[in-house]
């Protein structure tokens, strides 16, 4: 029980700092999102070809 109401208070207190902060947060979003895309692209390529090898 201890963790959920941990949760909801990160929660809270995470959409709080996000809506203070919008502008801030905007900027990490436009300098994560291209890093997290080449990075998750790069992950399902090393997949696909594993599993291609694989076969």
């Amino acid at each position: 029980m201890a963790h959920v109401i941990g949760g909801g208070i990160a929660a809270v207190l995470g959409l709080m700092g996000i809506i203070g902060w919008w502008d801030n947060f905007g900027d990490f979003l436009r300098g994560f999102l291209p890093l997290a895309l080449l990075i998750g692209g790069l992950i399902a390529v090393n997949t696909g070809l594993k599993i291609k090898k694989g076969e």
